[in-house]
């Protein structure tokens, strides 16, 4: 899943998950981006399976406000994705701040009956910044079936990170769901359309799901 207020969420690469609120961007601006990654890396999953994802996403900010979509393919079991997001994002006293709520979409594949339709699977979040480092929290508001996250009645997903020039970390945390399953992101961006995200399982590979350590290459530019 793409990066919300641009930049407070994680793109896919969906996790490529860069964290960390941010300020919202000049008032009334439009902008389009356009993405490629080596696989769909959401939340410390390999959701493609290996296969590559490719993903646009259109935004809109006014003052403090900001709303979008993105729409991504890559996901080997749920297809086409697209996310519907908006919320305010801004900064005081050296704080940044973002909250949002955002819609996820799959009229493809596996799960279209029960994901296919806008209000089916929704999260809202919440996300700080203070200098290099960065607090972001998801929850569920809303929960379909048979898909990931929206099995479960009740989750949270939770992620601190930290960066340092080109480089970053990232600690995220299931809760409620995916086995509580916990994860390591260790990226570098190479300019400001290149950069890499190794993600390392924290828990038994049992409780992970069998997740393995994966690498990611995305290139995103605007339109």
């Amino acid at each position: 899943m793409m990066k919300f207020s641009k930049s407070a969420m994680s793109l896919a690469v969906a996790s490529v998950v860069t964290v960390g609120a941010v300020a919202p961007v000049a008032a009334g601006e439009l902008s389009a981006s356009a993405g490629v990654a080596t696989s769909y890396l959401w939340r410390g999953y390999d959701l493609g399976a290996g296969d590559p994802a490719v993903s646009a996403s259109l935004d809109y900010s006014e003052g403090m406000f900001y709303a979008g979509a993105w729409v991504s393919s890559g996901d080997a079991s749920a297809g086409t994705e697209y996310d519907l997001y908006m919320g305010l994002a801004g900064d005081a006293g050296g704080i940044s701040w973002d909250v949002g709520i955002v819609n996820y979409v799959y009229p493809t594949g596996d799960f279209q009956d029960t994901e296919g339709s806008i209000g089916d699977f929704m999260e809202m979040y919440i996300g700080l910044g203070m200098g290099p480092v960065s607090l972001m929290h998801y929850s569920n508001i809303e929960t379909g079936e048979g898909y990931g996250p929206a099995d479960s009645a009740d989750y949270t997903y939770t992620t601190i990170g930290m960066e340092a020039g080109s480089f970053g970390v990232t600690y995220g945390m299931h809760d409620g769901g995916f086995d509580d399953y916990d994860h390591l992101d260790l990226s570098y961006s190479f300019n400001d359309s290149l950069s890499f995200t190794y993600s390392i399982p924290m828990e038994d590979s049992e409780a992970s799901g069998g997740e393995e350590p994966v690498l990611v290459a995305s290139y995103s530019f605007s339109l």
